[in-house]
């Protein structure tokens, strides 16, 4: 199964947020996903568990 992976611009672009805040909800909100390190210095994020986690804050279940 392949995944798609989001870097932190591209996680911040999504929610309209500064680059700063995706890491900052990683820390202090313990439903946001986790970031994903795929080899060093490459942290990214997986748009499956992103978009789980959108679902899940609008009160969808699927």
């Amino acid at each position: 199964m392949n995944h798609t992976y989001l870097s932190v611009s591209q996680v911040a672009e999504r929610y309209c947020v500064h680059r700063t805040t995706p890491w900052r909800w990683a820390k202090t909100d313990p439903n946001f996903p986790k970031p994903i390190a795929l080899t060093p210095g490459c942290t990214r994020w997986k748009l499956a568990d992103l978009e789980a986690w959108e679902a899940a804050k609008s009160g969808k279940t699927s």
